[in-house]
Formats: structure tokens, sequence, C-alpha cells
């Protein structure tokens, strides 16, 4: 029906504009189109009739009703004019009769006690019209008097159902038993009413005073029931309040109307039932004693209230108001007991245990109603609601004064009933929501580790994935997002501490997946900061517009006063969830370095994969999730100063002892633990590849047959040295020794080196990189030991270890061992510390070679080993770190052939890296001194050896540049730009 309807209506639509009609419309169309128009025409013509032809009859139906109705009052008419008529033809007749002669003395008692009569009944029968015109404008009291009232006329008239004797009233005036009936029900509704309205807040002290009258006129009690009948009211409506259901802000607004219901209670409490002790003047913006007033106002000879005055004023205009007796023109309501003032003491006592009786209910209320609250933002609106509330001029008012009079102590709404459930609230959401991020974060790193499992099978992976599996991939490849946007016009010092570029990210070495995943934890970690940020104090705690200084430091609670267990709250959840991640991440650990372990071959590259993810995860997690630092360090961690600013401040205060703030503590103890567990995936890495390459390396060392140890030997160089004869005389032979490691040797540092670099070996962890090389000497050592004891033992068809093997293995060991091993403690102790089982093996192959040609290898094997040190530096870098890779200029070089190691320059210029050539070491201060330091070089090096002055040896136009440049005066090109500075 609704598509045919509005079909209809574009068509309607349609034919207004016929033009656009026969455009947008076939013939057929348009057929159709005209049919249906003819039938809803058709169909609204019947309707009219219908509609026509019943409202017709509606109408004949009418007229014959206002005939009748027009006869019938013109009857009525009729018969009242006869009833006049006859009337005053009676009055005639009776006119003109003669009057017997009678005494009106003896019948006037008998009338005026008719009319008395007359008159009460007509009063009895108006009154409950007027008390429920009392009840309607919520006038109690008013009621109330005159129920009492009806009451007494029901005495007088003798209507009492109690009384035994029989009442011609009610036989003469049969209508007065329903009155009686109706009645008999004004009590109850008046006392319902009555208590009902003390349940409620929004009413004024003289309302709820003039209920409590009510109350105790109609059940004839006392102060003190009224003060307890008050008093379960009110806890009914605490109840009531608490029990209602409503989510998101009606928490808010029962909690505020139940804080206002408090306050409103012990001032109305004050106002009607707390009396002044005697000599205290009154003071007029504190009332007190209404309660007392209002009941002497209404029960009192001369009341000063309104209540029988009003129907004076209604009814002294009637004809019967003058024959009613005195006792009912002037009743007044009046209490079997005398009402006496209530104490001080019993008031304090009843006050504060209904304040304890409804402590429970309140705590227990107030915590289902918190139950609806699902944030931070939730809880921190309530509880500046409350503060406002209770900042408010209709609430504080003369506050300290009604608590000190009523409970001798002040009535702290925040801190004795709402503190501790928000606390208690706050925690719960907050253990949630970290719980959430931890579970969340478990599922992200399985979804992660099971994606990198299962990449391998999948020809069609995700990019990530491949960074993955090799980083250097990742490293050398270029992206748009390498730079940040506004690098071009923003400097460093003025850049966001977390840019997050690809550059920076590649500098660190932090992959994609790491990034993704951080960014997700983060981002998590972000919504939830700022959701308890909310609660906690911002940077401007000026209070509201509307409230004044004094009101809020006066009146008003501390709203932050748990800010620091807040805040603890916070950085302990933050430190569990890490703690967490770091237990799933430890767990999985755990299981790949089990599998590892048990593999006898080289270990499955996914797990290797995944351990490397793990750790890159835990080493980058304090740096790229800036939210988890926050958490930890709170409001301090949003203004700490970059790293770089940092640093300044270190070097300034180095040597100092300075103190840690607990919670930057708490921030070192998750790093370490980040780190441990980061040094901890590094470590199942490092030993497995070190497993793989040692024993790669064993089995090439321990190949005894000819063939293998020629397929590995490298080429020697041929020195040639001169030596003393006995006869005097110098004699020169040459001796061939190694200069560069077997081949194995290499190939077992290049493929460590590939393996860490594979990995982003420059943002490796230095105790990772230290303890992987380590344990290379010792399996390096482990595998010479080997060869000693097999050599030891002489096997058929082994090849014997002649002195030229053993001084290549000699060579390949110093060479390992300088290489592998880590150096930068000893450069800092002074001291360099020999490795005993090194020297032992070293001693063991020593022990092989002639002690005459050991001495004289010595020092050529030495210098051919420095050498072979510094020109391997850059490419097996990732192994001999910064520290190692080149010697000082100023350095003394004792060398027989060109000088074609290439130093780092010490200047710090611009292109720090580029080598120079070992002759330019010293920049010449005067031509003169130049020119006799060379010929001093010249003169003390032999013929064979000057070719390092040979203009055609690489490094002389260099050195001819700097020569002409230091004698002339004129500008050169050196002078000018960066190649000066790169000769210097």
């Amino acid at each position: 029906m609704a598509a045919t309807a509005a079909s209809t209506a574009l068509k309607r639509l349609d034919l207004r504009d016929p033009a656009a009609l026969f455009e947008s419309h076939g013939a057929e169309e348009i057929r159709g189109l005209e049919r249906q128009v003819r039938a809803e025409i058709e169909h609204k013509k019947e309707e009219l009739r219908q509609m026509v032809g019943e409202r017709y009859r509606d109408l004949i139906e009418a007229v014959d009703t206002i005939g009748q109705m027009r006869r019938c009052a013109e009857g009525l008419v009729g018969a009242v004019k006869a009833t006049d008529q006859y009337c005053a033809r009676l009055r005639q007749a009776g006119s003109a009769a003669p009057r017997p002669p009678r005494d009106p003395q003896p019948q006037q008692p008998s009338q005026e006690k008719f009319y008395s009569m007359a008159a009460q009944i007509k009063l009895l029968l108006e009154i409950p019209e007027k008390i429920w015109s009392s009840m309607e404008a919520s006038q109690y009291l008013h009621a109330t008097q005159l129920y009492l009232l009806c009451c007494h006329l029901h005495k007088l008239l003798q209507l009492d159902s109690s009384s035994s004797r029989y009442s011609p009233v009610l036989s003469r005036f049969p209508i007065l038993i329903q009155q009686l009936a109706a009645a008999s029900h004004f009590r109850s509704a008046i006392l319902h009413e009555s208590k009902m309205l003390l349940t409620c807040q929004a009413v004024s002290d003289q309302a709820v005073a003039e209920a409590l009258c009510s109350v105790m006129l109609l059940e004839d009690s006392s102060p003190r029931q009224a003060l307890a009948d008050f008093l379960l009211a009110r806890k009914a409506a605490i109840q009531k309040l608490l029990n209602q259901q409503h989510h998101g802000a009606g928490v808010k607004s029962q909690i505020c109307s139940l804080v206002e219901l408090l306050a409103t209670t012990l001032n109305q409490a004050h106002a009607l039932f707390y009396t002044l002790p005697e000599g205290l003047l009154p003071d007029p913006s504190l009332p007190c004693g209404m309660l007392l007033s209002t009941l002497d106002n209404v029960t009192g000879q001369h009341p000063t209230g309104k209540g029988i005055g009003v129907l004076q004023e209604d009814m002294k205009l009637c004809s019967w108001f003058k024959h009613l007796p005195a006792s009912v023109v002037e009743f007044q309501p009046a209490l079997r007991t005398l009402a006496r003032p209530i104490s001080q003491e019993y008031l304090k006592d009843t006050l504060q245990k209904w304040i304890h009786m409804c402590n429970e209910d309140i705590k227990n209320g107030i915590s289902n109603l918190l139950m609806y609250v699902t944030s931070m933002k939730g809880l921190a609106a309530i509880r500046d609601a409350m503060w406002e509330l209770l900042a408010n001029e209709s609430i504080h008012h003369s506050w300290d004064v009604i608590c000190r009079r009523l409970l001798d102590r002040p009535l702290l709404f925040w801190e004795d009933l709402m503190q501790q459930l928000f606390l208690d609230r706050l925690q719960t959401l907050t253990k949630e929501g970290f719980d959430s991020i931890s579970s969340s974060s478990k599922e992200l790193l399985v979804s992660a580790l099971r994606e990198l499992e299962s990449s391998t099978s999948s020809s069609t992976s995700n990019k990530h994935i491949h960074f993955e599996h090799d980083m250097s991939l990742f490293l050398w490849s270029e992206s748009p997002s390498d730079l940040p946007p506004d690098a071009a016009w923003v400097s460093v010092s003025n850049r966001a501490q977390f840019p997050g570029s690809g550059l920076s990210m590649k500098a660190k070495a932090i992959s994609p997946c790491v990034q993704s995943f951080c960014s997700a934890l983060d981002s998590k970690l972000k919504v939830k900061l700022e959701d308890l940020l909310a609660y906690l104090p911002s940077g401007d705690p000026s209070p509201p517009k509307d409230v004044s200084p004094a009101q809020a430091r006066h009146c008003a609670f501390d709203r932050y006063a748990d800010a620091g267990t807040v805040q603890e709250m916070l950085q302990m959840h933050s430190a569990a969830c890490v703690g967490h991640i770091t237990d799933c991440v430890q767990a999985e650990l755990q299981s790949i370095q089990q599998a590892v372990q048990g593999q006898q071959d080289a270990p499955d590259g996914v797990q290797l994969h995944s351990v490397l993810f793990m750790a890159r995860l835990c080493q980058s997690l304090g740096e790229l999730c800036p939210h988890l630092k926050q958490c930890i360090l709170g409001k301090s961690g949003s203004t700490e100063k970059p790293a770089r600013d940092s640093r300044a401040l270190k070097k300034q205060g180095k040597g100092k002892t300075q103190e840690i703030i607990p919670m930057q503590a708490k921030w070192q103890e998750v790093k370490e633990l980040l780190l441990q567990q980061s040094v901890m995936g590094y470590r199942v890495w490092s030993s497995a590849v070190v497993k793989v390459l040692a024993h790669g390396f064993t089995q090439s060392l321990l190949l005894d047959d000819a063939g293998s140890v020629l397929a590995t030997a490298t080429s020697w160089d041929e020195v040639e040295i001169q030596e003393e004869a006995e006869s005097g005389s110098s004699v020169t032979s040459k001796i061939r020794l190694p200069v560069q490691p077997s081949w194995y040797v290499q190939s077992f540092l290049l493929s460590l080196c590939q393996e860490i670099n594979r990995v982003g070996g420059h943002a490796l962890p230095k105790v990772t990189l230290q303890e992987m090389l380590k344990s290379c000497v010792v399996q390096v050592v482990a595998a010479y030991e080997k060869l000693s004891e097999e050599k030891q033992v002489k096997k058929e068809g082994a090849f014997p270890m002649t002195q030229n093997r053993a001084l290549q293995l000699l060579y390949d060991l110093r060479y390992l061992h300088i290489v592998l091993t880590t150096k930068g403690e000893e450069v800092k102790s002074g001291r360099s510390k020999q490795d005993p089982r090194v020297e032992k093996v070293a001693d063991h192959l020593e022990a092989l070679i002639d002690p005459f040609d050991l001495d004289v290898f010595t020092p050529h094997l030495h210098g051919n080993l420095n050498r072979l040190v510094q020109r391997t530096s850059v490419l097996f870098g990732l192994l001999t770190g910064t520290e190692n890779q080149f010697t000082p200029r100023s350095s003394t070089f004792n060398s027989q052939e060109a000088h074609n190691i290439l130093p780092l320059a010490s200047s710090q210029i611009r292109f720090g890296l580029l080598p120079l050539s070992m002759t330019s070491t010293r920049k010449a201060k005067s031509a003169g001194r130049s020119i006799e330091t060379r010929a001093q070089r010249q003169a003390a090096v032999p013929p064979a050896l000057s070719r390092a002055d040979d203009p055609t040896h690489a490094g002389s136009l260099f050195r001819q540049l700097v020569t002409e440049e230091e004698d002339s005066s004129a500008p050169s090109l050196f002078k000018l730009g960066w190649l000066s500075s790169m000769t210097k």
C-alpha cells in the first residue's frame, strides 16, 4: 500500500507538468496514468457520496434531539409558571382569611432550633466539596480542619453511628446517609496525601509543617511521633529514588537528587523540630520551631491562620449562616495531649540513628546506580554536578550551623558517603579497561605470530611480512613517508617528540608490523587515558563562573583530593597490562626456545622470525607507545622534555646524585622489564644463529683431507727480510706469511654479519651483540680445541699438520679473536685480558712451528693482522664496533709496503667518513717545516720505500695540491669548499 501511494503521488506530480510527462513517459505509460487518474476520481466521488449520506443522517438525528430538548424545556418552564401562579393564589387566599390569635413566644425556640439544624445540615452537605477542593489545592491542613468540623457536626446532629439512640434527622433527611458514607473516607485520604507530601523534597517548609499538623490532628499524635513519621517518609523517599531504573544521565540526576534530598531533610528537620535555647534570639534567615507554631495557630483560641476564617468568608453571605450555633462558628480542632517541644538531645540522637540507618541503603543504592556508569567521564560529571550542587547558595546556606545544632558534627556527603564508592567503581572500570586492552593485545600478538607462520605457505603474503623476514629490505626501501611532511620548514628542535617518520623508524629498525601493533595499543591506551584524565584535575583548576571562590573554598568538597590515588591506580593497572603482555611474550619465547633447542639441524626460520618480531616489539614498545609512559608517569609524562634536551641536563648534572621520583622508578622498572624480554628474544635468535654458523665453521675446520685444506687456503704474502750473518754481513732472504684468513673464516664472519644485518644490526642491544660475539668465541675456541684433540690421534689418510697449516690456523685464530672480542670495556679500563682458552690453543699451534721461525714470523704476522683488521673493519663493522674500526691519526706506522690503509679523518668535518691516504696524516704548519720534514723522511726511508712519494702513486695529487696551497697565498679550491677540509 505504501508503494502504491508513493507511486500515485509521483504520478500526480508528473501530471502537473504535461511537457515533463511526455518527455519522461511513453504513450502507453501516459494512457496507464490516465486510467489510474480516472479511477481515482471515481473512487473519490463514491467516498464523497457516502460521507454526505452519513453526515445527513447524523444531521437529522441531531435536529430531532434538539426538538425534543426544546419541547422538554418548554414543558418545564410551563410547570414552573403554574407552580408560581398556584403559590401566588395561596398567598392571596391566606391574606384574605382572618388569622386566629396566638402567642408567638412559645413557638420561637423551636423555630430557631429548626433553623439551626437546617443550617448545620446545609453546612454538612457543603463540607465534602470544600474538602475535595482543599485537597486538590494541596491545602491538607485546611482539609483536616473541615473534616474535624464535619465530625463535630455529626455529634451535634447525633449522626454518629456509634450512638445507640435513634436519630430522627436521618429518618427525615435520608440524603445525610450518603454524606456519612462519603465523610468516612476523608480521614484516610487526607492522611495518605499528607504523608505522600512528606516524601517530596521540592516542597516548602510551611507545607511540610502543615502536613505534619494534619497527621497529628487526625491521629492525635505527639511531636516525637511527627518526627518519626517525617524521617520514615524521607527514608522511603530515599529508597524510592535509589530504586528507580535509569541509565546514563539519569544516574547523575538521581544521585544529585539524593544529595539534595538529604540536605533538604536536615534543613527541614531544623526548621520544624529544633527549638532555640532560652536567651537566644531567633535568626530570621534560619527559621526553627515551625511545627509547634503552626500547630498553635490551628488549635489556639485566636487563630492567626486562615483555616476557619476562609470558611467564614465564604459562608457569611449566606442567609442560613446566622443560624449556625456558636460551637460551629468558633470551632477549633484540639489535641488530647499537650504538644511539648522535642529536646535537643532526643533530636540529635534520632537524626544520628536515622543517618546511620540510611547509610547502608544509600551506599548499596549508589553502588547499584554506578554500575550503569561505564566511563570515567560519567563519574567525573556526577562528581562535578554534586560539587556544583553543594556549592550552591540554597544548599550550603548556614549548613555548618545546622549540622552543629542537629548532629554536633559536620555531615560530609562526599567524604563520608560517595568518595569511596566512586573510587571502587573507578577501580573496577580501570581494571576492566586494562584487562580488555591486555586481552586484545594478546589476541593481536597471537594473530601477528600466526600471520608470520602462515606467510611462508602463502604466495601472496603481505609486503610487511617480508620485512619481518629480512629487515634489510625495509631498511633500504624508499617510501613517501620517510620524511615528515613539515621537514622542509620545521626545525628538529621544534618538531614533535614522536614524529614517527619513516627514516626514524628505519634508523631504529622498527618494522611496520611492530609499528602497527604499537599504534593499535597506543590508540587504546589513549582512549582509556583521556577517559580517566577527565577525573583528574586539569590545567585550569578555577571553579565555575556561577560559584564564588569563597563558596567553593568553605562549602564544597575537594574534588581532586583523591587524584594521587587515581594516578597510582592508573599506574598499577597500566604496569600490570604491560606485565601481561610480557608474560605472553615470555611464554611464546619459552615454547620457541624449547623447540629450537630440541632441533639438531638448522632451526625453523619462521620461529626465528616470530622471536625477532617479539624482541623488536618489546624493544620499541616503550618508545612507540607514548601514552603508556603517560599512564605510568601521570601528568608529568605529558610535560616531559624530549630526550635530546635531557642529554644536556645529564651532562650538567654528571657526577651528582639525583633523586628518583617513584613514578620515574616505576617507569624504569617497566622499561627494564620490556628490555629484559627483548634481550631474551634476541638471545634465542642469536643462540640459534651462532649454533648453525658455528656448526658449519667446525665442519669446515675439521676437514683434514688435502683437497679440503687446499680449497680453504688463501694466498700468502712474500716479505723480504735482512738478517746479519756470522761474518757480520747482511743477508737478504724472503719469507712467506699469511695475509688473509682462510675462506671458511671469512665465510663465517661474513655470514654472521649478514645475519646481523638482516635483523637490523645497528639497532640491536649492545648486550645482545656482546653475548653473541662471546658465544661465537666460545664456539670457535671449542672447534679449535676439538681440532687439536683430533690431531693428537693419528688417522690414516689424514693430512698432516704442517708448519704452514699451523701458521695459517694461528693467523685465523688470532684474527677471529681480535674481531670477535668486544673491547669496549677493555678500552675503558685501559687493560686487555687474554682468554686462557685462546692462549692455550695458540700455544698448541705455536708448538707446531719452529721456534726460530716463529720468532721471525711473529712481528710480521702481527703487522699483517693489524692491517687485516683495519682493512676489514668496515666490512665486519657490525662485529668490531665503532670503538675498534680505525686507528688514530697520530699513530706511527712502520710498513715496508705501500700505504693502502684508509683511516678515518680525525677532524669533525661534514663528510666525516671519507677516507684519506696514510701519507697525509698531519698538516704542515709552515712551508719550511714541511720541506725539512720531507727531506728527513726521504733520507731515513730506503729507496725501496720511496715509491710513496712517486708522482704516479695514488694520493700524490692531493699532496701536491696541499703543498701548493701551503706555499702560495693565493686562494685555491681547497680553501673554498669541503675539499679543503677533506685533506686536513
